[in-house]
């Protein structure tokens, strides 16, 4: 089934609205949405290295902006969907937690965790509900996604057709490791913070 998405993600590159559902993929994932978009990037910058660039802008784009209205979900609306949404990834006591960690280390909590598989809507909605100045959110969502997706970006335009080779001849090993790292990042932010 994984190796079926992953076709489809790469074929899906030529199509024009390709780079369409990868933002919406993005916007949704630093808000609500609980995978990210790296499913997406990755197979699409391999079928599109020329476009590597370009769809890291757009996911950097889309991750701020999605990213605002995470914050605003935990600003605004923490005790009704903020609250709901951590309660369904089980992780309502590390959000307590994790929003006490902004009085003294909020700058390094955004930038750290914009890196890692710790889902980030997590750190936006926890953002907003902490009160953090919106200003250092964006400029600092802007540096750690940004980071994140351009790093990906230089890795598939350097070495895409090695990444794919790999990829393909070890798919279910790579599909593991991929799927560990996005469970292993709920599981540290639920028990970590």
């Amino acid at each position: 089934m994984l190796r079926r998405l992953y076709d489809w993600t790469l074929s899906l590159a030529a199509r024009p609205s390709a780079p369409y559902a990868l933002a919406a993929v993005s916007f949704a994932e630093s808000s609500f949405f609980p995978v990210p978009p790296d499913v997406m990037l990755v197979p699409m910058m391999l079928a599109r290295p020329d476009r590597a660039w370009s769809y890291a802008l757009i996911c950097t784009v889309s991750s701020v902006l999605g990213g605002i209205l995470g914050y605003v979900i935990g600003l605004a609306l923490y005790d009704s969907i903020g609250a709901w949404l951590f309660q369904l990834y089980g992780l309502t006591e590390g959000a307590e937690s994790f929003r006490h960690a902004y009085a003294d280390y909020g700058h390094w909590v955004i930038l750290l965790k914009g890196l890692t598989p710790i889902p980030y809507k997590l750190v936006t909605i926890t953002s907003g509900f902490a009160g953090y100045h919106l200003g250092w959110f964006i400029l600092l969502s802007i540096l750690t996604r940004g980071a994140r997706f351009y790093v990906i970006a230089l890795l598939m335009s350097r070495f895409g057709p090695k990444i794919k080779s790999i990829i393909d001849n070890n798919f279910n090993v790579v599909a593991a490791v991929c799927i560990a790292a996005f469970v292993g990042g709920f599981v540290a932010f639920r028990y970590l913070f």
